[in-house]
């Protein structure tokens, strides 16, 4: 029985889909293949049927966004461990999928930060660990390259859902950090993303402004809120000032305030000493667990959250 399931949320990128799935099923150690379709029009469904009969495939009629749909597949999946790639991405070598689960030997490790490289960007390896040799947590992962532990991801509630589109990977980090749960940097060879040039600026900005000041309202603790609340606010609205893109993050803003006026963002601050842990991380870059490990709550099993919505 496999002990993986590979994720691919896809919409509309049948051709860069194929790749993906076929490097999946090249891996010495054979994952469960799953592929949520978000709402595509191009016959994504058809071909997967057609092309790759063996693997699972989920359709949604109406696209719900990569948040939702990564969700919905932790639920459907069955294994213990789940890997997320992009319909973009592939594995660069077969024995990837085997090193990751190598990587969930301590009992403190939540999620694997895949190394990665942004092919159309430049040959820089992201995420990866230091030293294969030592066991080192990292700040948070990226959407395209990481793997979970199942059990946490549920019972932590998954990604919150209100955030939409981006950041859903470091908020999901800090709150696995406040259950005693880290990120580790991987040291497998890297996922190869081709990034698509049909990115939109103007959604980028909007929820990148608005899930930011999200991110502190919902987790930083009572201490630090006002003034990494105010800093952020800040930060978002100079990250650009050509005037269509500032007013972009400005209404991202104004949104993230809306809810939390209205109470649609509720709190749930990590303890102060895991605020600081992280924050450690995200100066530092990776660290090795014997760095941190005392500052670490002891694990603990979550309570089961809401965050996610019911599967359908």
């Amino acid at each position: 029985m496999a002990t993986a399931t590979v994720i691919i949320t896809t919409k509309n990128r049948k051709s860069d889909l194929c790749k993906a799935i076929a490097s999946a099923l090249s891996q010495t150690i054979p994952p469960q293949v799953l592929v949520i379709d978000d709402g595509s029009t191009d016959g994504t469904y058809d071909m997967v049927r057609q092309e790759f009969p063996n693997i699972e495939i989920r359709r949604s009629e109406i696209s719900q966004g990569l948040i939702v749909q990564r969700n919905r597949a932790a639920r459907f999946a069955q294994t213990p461990i789940l890997i997320s790639i992009d319909d973009d991405a592939i594995f660069s070598k077969p024995d990837v999928v085997a090193t990751i689960l190598d990587e969930f030997n301590h009992p403190r490790v939540g999620a694997v930060a895949i190394p990665v490289i942004d092919v159309n960007r430049s040959a820089e390896i992201h995420h990866q660990a230091p030293d294969a040799r030592g066991l080192y947590a990292i700040y948070d992962y990226v959407g395209t390259a990481h793997a979970l532990r199942r059990d946490i991801f549920l019972k932590l509630g998954g990604y919150r859902e209100l955030l939409t589109h981006q950041g859903e990977e470091e908020d999901y980090c800090i709150r696995m950090l406040g259950s005693g749960y880290i990120t580790r940097a991987g040291a497998s060879k890297p996922i190869h993303h081709f990034e698509s040039p049909r990115r939109s600026f103007a959604r980028m900005d909007y929820y990148g402004a608005r899930n930011k000041v999200l991110y502190v309202w919902h987790n930083v603790p009572k201490s630090n809120l006002p003034l990494r609340l105010a800093g952020t606010t800040v930060n978002m609205l100079m990250f650009s000032l050509k005037p269509a893109r500032f007013l972009t993050r400005l209404r991202g803003v104004m949104a993230a305030y809306a809810m939390i006026l209205s109470g649609k963002a509720a709190r749930q601050a990590v303890e102060p000493a895991c605020y600081q842990t992280s924050q450690q991380l995200k100066k530092s870059g990776p660290l090795l667990l014997a760095e941190i490990e005392e500052k670490l709550p002891v694990i603990s099993t979550p309570e089961p959250s809401l965050n996610c919505s019911p599967l359908r």
